[in-house]
């Protein structure tokens, strides 16, 4: 699985040799776990939607549901931004009808805090709650479009998806930029640091 999504993540027409090679596996051998390479392409879109999906567990934060907007959007794009091709293609692939289940939670809950934001005049209040919501993740995938074609940094990434959900939702660019520097969780999280080895305790 771990050898599919690198190859698909670079060419996602890679052929099940290449798969099996690099998992250093024979074809037969992954044949004996996945019946076609269709099979294998599905269960690893399917896995990631589902990491997908679970980045809606919030974090203890701000209650303001346009933080929390803007929040989703990072963790989405910390998730992604490392396998964007694969992720690309979960969500705009041909399989795309069939990871609605594993993103429904990410949904219902992008909905219920549009609604939120609306009712407590956070956000905009001229387009339907539902119009808006899928609006919203639009906003949020076609970052995703824009990190694929050109190679977006992953601070800029990270900086870009929170700006588009907040325009969507009716911040100015100046509000949304002052959001942001307000409110530490919005943050870039650093990267994880592996630590040294000590070889000689290891021997």
């Amino acid at each position: 699985m771990a050898a599919a999504v690198r190859l698909l993540n670079s060419d996602p027409t890679v052929p099940l040799e290449a798969i099996a090679a690099e998992a250093g596996l024979s074809r037969r051998s992954v044949y004996g776990h996945f019946a076609t390479r269709d099979d294998l392409v599905r269960e690893v879109t399917l896995r990631g939607a589902a990491r997908i999906g679970a980045a809606v567990v919030v974090q203890p934060g701000s209650s303001d549901p346009v933080v929390q907007l803007a929040a989703l959007g990072a963790r989405l794009w910390s998730e992604v931004e490392h396998v964007r091709v694969m992720a690309q293609l979960t969500v705009r692939g041909p399989l795309m009808h069939a990871v609605g289940e594993a993103l429904a939670p990410l949904r219902a809950y992008v909905r219920e805090t549009v609604r939120r934001g609306v009712i407590e005049g956070r956000m905009r209040p001229d387009i339907d709650v539902d119009t808006l919501a899928h609006l919203v993740e639009g906003a949020a995938l076609s970052v995703l479009d824009e990190a694929t074609t050109r190679d977006l940094g992953r601070d800029e990434g990270h900086r870009l998806v929170m700006l588009a959900v907040l325009a969507v939702i009716g911040l100015s660019w100046r509000e949304a930029d002052d959001l942001i520097a307000r409110n530490p969780e919005l943050a870039l999280p650093a990267l994880p640091t592996l630590e040294p080895v000590d070889h000689e305790a290891t021997a």
